[in-house]
């Protein structure tokens, strides 16, 4: 993602500066939406994993990036708090 953009991006319900998921968290999302488990604010069902995502710097919200293109709307926004989930055991 174009660091540009980055520097003016933020969360429309905080104001906070958002950055680039880290792999580690988008890949632990992925699972959990493909469980069913992560709901956007507006309580519809994630029905496709994410390509890419902005989370804000204090993990309150995460937005989708599809095809390069942030979706910060805020009921398309995702809990920050979902990746606070403890991981599955395996």
């Amino acid at each position: 993602m174009d660091r540009k953009l980055l520097d003016i991006l933020c969360c429309p319900v905080s104001k906070r500066p958002v950055q680039p998921l880290p792999d580690t968290d988008l890949e632990r999302l992925n699972r959990l939406i493909q469980e069913g488990q992560i709901r956007y604010m507006d309580d519809s069902e994630v029905e496709a994993p994410l390509e890419q995502a902005l989370i804000t710097d204090n993990g309150s919200r995460i937005y989708r990036v599809d095809d390069g293109i942030p979706v910060m709307l805020e009921e398309r926004g995702l809990p920050g708090s979902a990746l606070e989930q403890p991981p599955p055991r395996e």
